[in-house]
Order: C-alpha cells, then sequence, then structure tokens
C-alpha cells in the first residue's frame, strides 16, 4: 500500500467514524429538542414578563418607568410567538 492509499483508508475509516458519532449526536438532540425548547419557552416568557412587572414605581402611562424599552417588549414577544410555532410544529412526544 503506497503512502496515499494508507491516507485515504485513515480518512475513509475517520469518516465512517464521526458519522456514527454524529448520528448519536443528532439522535440525541432530537429526543431533547422538544424539552430544551419547552425550557427556552419558559424562560423568555418569564423575562417577558418580569419586564411587564408594574410594581415599584412602575407607571403604564410613563414609558420611561418601565423596566422593559418599546423595542425589547416587541422583541420578547416575537421571540415568543415564533418558539411557540417551532413547538407547535413538532410531532407529539406522547
Amino acid at each position: 500500500m503506497t503512502e496515499q492509499q494508507t491516507l485515504a483508508a485513515r480518512q475513509t475509516a475517520d469518516i465512517k467514524i464521526m458519522q456514527k458519532v454524529n448520528a448519536v449526536h443528532r439522535e440525541s438532540f432530537a429526543i431533547k429538542f422538544p424539552g430544551q425548547l419547552e425550557h427556552i419557552l419558559r424562560l423568555t416568557a418569564e423575562r417577558l414578563q418580569a419586564g411587564l412587572d408594574k410594581r415599584d414605581g412602575v407607571d403604564v402611562t410613563r414609558p420611561e418607568t418601565w423596566r422593559l424599552s418599546t423595542q425589547e417588549i416587541a422583541e420578547l414577544a416575537e421571540a415568543l410567538y415564533y418558539i411557540s410555532q417551532v413547538k407547535a410544529a413538532l410531532p407529539s412526544q406522547e
């Protein structure tokens, strides 16, 4: 076997190993993703809710007293919408 053939054989073997490893990671991701998505959805909703809290001197008629800017509120609401759309599009895990 020439040096090039040996190198090609080693590269082929490495690719086969990486395909097996990647398959395991893909399967693990597919199993964990719905739960992670639920967690992300909850954290985003909690952040938005905390930003909309009206206690401690927040006056809803005065945006300068708000905990979040109008842009942050819009971005969190939009993220919440899109994350919920992705979650709804996933096949049911039940």
